[in-house]
């Protein structure tokens, strides 16, 4: 079964202050696809995932889920649909992960509902899914970076929304962590047919996992479509600044980006689509 939600960005301008961040920015989410943004730092990459999840106002320019305005829709009927996990989510002090991932319920309770099984059996399977069920007694600020981070991704998944968006969700995670964690995000996307967003550094594991690849810089959408189409020398250049050999990735043909050096900043143009 795929999510068949419509999660799209239309022109919009995102900012913070005085500083304009993104501008006149399109962007559709491809309904049950595995989506990865990539780009440069400072690129607008985090800044456009934070608005569709409503957690930053376009200054122009509108968010729609499923054809309606994301900033009218009621917050619950949001939070039911879209998940969000930031780059950097602060726990309170103390907290156990048992009951840190029991706030992904939230969504699904209304003022006078209470705990049932479907709760229990949501939380149980986001904590055996992240491998974090062990440390379900522990407080949450004993743990690594990797194992908090891991219990982030189980609290995210606990709400059980159709669209999950992460942002930068192998921060702090080991090479085996982190294909762990990105296999996990392909399984559910193919298996539930949840629609998947995240931001990601690395562009290899990006291509090799993601279906629908957005190459994001200085505050506009470069190129997107499919990691084939999408991940190329001329993209690498202009996108990245950065002259590379594109292979096939041996493992799953996905291509591969082999780093040359630092492109001329002659030949860094824009983009065209």
């Amino acid at each position: 079964m795929t999510a068949d939600h419509e999660l799209v960005a239309d022109r919009v301008t995102l900012g913070y202050a005085d500083r304009t961040v993104v501008s006149d920015l399109s962007l559709a989410v491809p309904p049950g696809r595995f989506s990865v943004i990539v780009g440069p730092n400072a690129g607008g990459k985090s800044t456009v995932l934070r608005s569709l999840a409503r957690l930053l106002r376009p200054r122009a320019g509108v968010v729609r889920l499923d054809g309606e305005d994301l900033r009218s829709l009621p917050t619950k009927q949001v939070a039911r649909t879209v998940g969000f996990l930031p780059q950097s989510p602060v726990a309170p002090e103390g907290i156990l992960v048992a009951d840190l991932v029991a706030r992904g319920r939230s969504p699904h309770h209304g003022a006078f509902s209470r705990w049932t099984s479907v709760d229990d059996d949501a939380v149980a399977r986001a904590l055996l899914a992240t491998g974090t069920h062990d440390l379900a007694e522990r407080a949450v600020d004993e743990l690594s970076g990797g194992q908090r981070q891991r219990v982030w991704i189980a609290l995210a998944l606990a709400q059980q929304t159709d669209v999950l968006l992460l942002d930068e969700p192998t921060t702090y995670l080991d090479l085996s962590h982190q294909i762990e964690v990105l296999e996990l995000l392909r399984e559910l996307n193919r298996d539930q047919g949840r629609t998947v967003v995240a931001v990601l550094h690395d562009l290899n594991l990006a291509a090799r996992y993601a279906d629908h690849l957005v190459a994001v810089a200085g505050g506009r959408v470069r190129l997107a479509g499919p990691p084939a189409e999408v991940v190329t020398a001329e993209m690498v250049r202009q996108v990245f600044g950065l002259d590379a050999a594109i292979v096939p990735d041996p493992v799953a043909g996905s291509p591969m980006v082999i780093p040359i050096g630092r492109a001329s900043a002659a030949r860094a143009e824009p983009v065209a689509r």
